[in-house]
């Protein structure tokens, strides 16, 4: 009976240490597929280290404002941003136009952004969680 238990322990932790690996790969892939769209669509406002233009275009690196909503954050790249905004206690109030981004691009560069520059998302975002705020939209 010890023994099977033991067992059943073992292939728990063997199981969930897989797991882990492919969560690891998957979001390391798309944090590379999210930083050549953040190069291309995102870094002449927000800057290579995400630290924004002071008092123009906010920060995203360890950004209260982006990490504490991640609906938003979708919502501000599908739809754009506009109005006054406060990032780490400073007001910004100017346009981002819509990224024009498809839902596998939004949740690869909110990956990068939300995993790099002192951020720490709590989960991997995916296309479908893009897919289900972008249908919320309409």
């Amino acid at each position: 009976m010890k023994k099977s238990v033991q067992i059943v322990i073992l292939l728990g932790i063997m199981m969930a240490s897989f797991s882990f690996k492919d969560q690891d790969a998957a979001l390391k892939k798309s944090m590379e597929d999210g930083k050549g769209t953040y190069n291309a669509v995102c870094i002449a406002c927000h800057m290579d280290s995400g630290q924004g233009i002071p008092n123009v275009f906010p920060p995203l690196a360890k950004s209260d404002y982006l990490m504490e909503d991640v609906d938003r954050a979708i919502e501000s790249l599908i739809k754009g941003l506009s109005g006054e905004i406060t990032v780490n206690e400073v007001k910004y109030n100017q346009v981002m136009p819509a990224s024009g981004l498809n839902d596998k691009d939004i949740a690869d560069v909110l990956n990068y952004v939300m995993n790099s520059w002192g951020n720490k998302a709590k989960s991997t975002l995916t296309a479908a969680k893009v897919a289900k705020v972008r249908a919320s939209l309409k």
